[in-house]
């Protein structure tokens, strides 16, 4: 589990690296790909529910 120092330690290490201007557009993009990863699965989910549905009605 990552306590408090540990998350603080993570954050320093990040604005020294890519810097402070840099780290809103990060997160951002990083919100944005888990959207769209989010959208992506529960859509094969969907399909796969319906496919199920389908062959429980062809039975």
């Amino acid at each position: 589990m990552l306590g408090p120092g540990s998350i603080a330690l993570i954050a320093g290490v990040a604005i020294v690296v890519f810097g402070p201007k840099k780290l809103p557009e990060l997160g951002k993009a990083t919100g944005k790909a888990l959207r769209e990863f989010k959208n992506a699965t529960q859509g094969i989910m969907d399909d796969d529910d319906d496919k199920k549905k389908s062959d429980q009605h062809d039975k």
